[in-house]
């Protein structure tokens, strides 16, 4: 059978997190973009077919 426990050990706190917590901020701030915009429109076909 293969053995597959030959993973290294994990050390706790060594990843570098920069480019995650600048992704993750694009991400949410994409998603407010996209929330703001949503609303928008919904506002102005309810002010248009009103």
């Amino acid at each position: 059978m293969a053995d597959y426990d030959n993973k290294p050990e994990a050390t706790q706190g060594s990843m570098d997190l920069t480019e995650h917590k600048k992704t993750f901020a694009g991400f949410i701030r994409g998603s407010i973009w996209i929330t703001g915009l949503s609303i928008g429109v919904l506002i102005f076909l309810a002010l248009v077919n009103g």
